[in-house]
């Protein structure tokens, strides 16, 4: 095999034991029908796909990453290779938002001690993690459009490193206050567009519940616009209030500020233990790529569009629905 086309695995096909507990497994089962065999099956399904698939040029091999796929997809082994090959070429085109997903950098240190973004360290009654979102502290005179892009992947990527939330998903906390008309600037509403769906569609999390609160007026507009783009099954799951006391979760999961219990400060220093013990594994997931050489040019240069429809690893309609995640934001154009 010439160098060219040689393929790096850059972590081990493991055996996998699962470190699940039985509540845990037992949702897997309703929710995702993963059984011990299921898992077995297409994980190997998977890794051959993988050895044999020209396009992947480095992937990871261990359980726990290809698991994220088949959790989300259900255990449909087909669904499951086009999204991991989406993910691949998304993080490869979209580098921005998905390469240097580093905590320690200047700037994503400053914006997770601000709260831009972190992870209470409660679960609710279903188990479930809750990612708490302040964008009011999001000053977008002193950051860029790609700073909040690489903060947050920095959290949605360390979550999917927890098999607890592959399997029992993750609920959303999100106070608008603060957010104003500057903010909308950041994202021209064909950047909005192609972030949107190709987020729901190609990052393997399973959002659960979605709060919002303190949405003022002047972005509402923004909200609604929002709100059109994700799909219906997503949007059943949104709940908007006007006052934090409203808001129907369990206070408890919530920082202090919130009327919970645990001062937000405590809570980011919490979750910024979280993100040292997996900064390793996300710095090595910048060396994951496909051949891009291999894809057409529509599927380099990005259409949102190429989401809708029938997909195939066995052809370039996997990579057209990447179309879009090619270069700065600012320079993208939509179909």
């Amino acid at each position: 095999m010439s160098k060219r086309l040689t393929k790096r695995y850059l972590t081990s096909s493991d055996k996998y034991e699962c470190p699940l507990s039985a509540d845990t497994q037992a949702v897997a089962l309703e929710e995702l029908r993963e059984t011990d065999n299921a898992r077995s099956q297409a994980l190997e399904a998977l890794r051959n796909w993988l050895e044999q698939n020209p396009k992947i040029m480095a992937i990871r091999m261990d359980s726990v990453f290809l698991l994220r796929f088949l959790r989300t997809k259900k255990f449909s082994v087909p669904m499951a290779q086009e999204a991991i090959e989406r993910y691949v070429l998304l993080r490869q085109s979209w580098g921005i938002a998905f390469n240097q997903l580093d905590h320690t950098l200047p700037t994503m240190a400053e914006l997770i001690d601000l709260g831009y973004i972190f992870v209470s360290p409660y679960k609710d009654k279903a188990g479930r993690r809750v990612v708490i979102y302040r964008p009011g502290v999001f000053d977008p005179y002193k950051y860029t459009n790609q700073d909040m892009c690489r903060v947050m992947g920095i959290c949605y990527e360390t979550l999917m490193e927890d098999e607890e939330s592959q399997v029992r998903g993750l609920v959303h906390f999100a106070d608008g206050g603060g957010v104003g008309f500057p903010h909308l600037t950041l994202f021209t509403p064909k950047e909005a567009v192609r972030i949107v769906k190709n987020g729901e569609r190609t990052i393997p999390l399973r959002h659960k519940e979605i709060y919002g609160v303190n949405v003022h007026p002047t972005v509402k507009f923004a909200l609604d616009f929002g709100m059109g783009l994700i799909s219906e099954k997503i949007r059943k799951r949104v709940r908007l209030y006007t006052a934090v006391e409203d808001v129907q979760i369990d206070k408890k999961l919530l920082p202090k500020e919130y009327g919970g219990i645990m001062p937000m400060k405590d809570m980011i220093e919490l979750w910024k233990k979280e993100l040292s013990e997996k900064r390793g594994i996300l710095l090595l997931n910048d060396k994951m790529g496909v051949r891009l050489e291999m894809y057409s040019e529509a599927a380099r240069e990005g259409a949102v569009s190429a989401l809708r429809g029938n997909t195939s690893c066995n052809n370039d309609a996997v990579g057209d629905a990447m179309r879009g995640l090619t270069g700065n934001f600012r320079k993208l154009e939509v179909d």
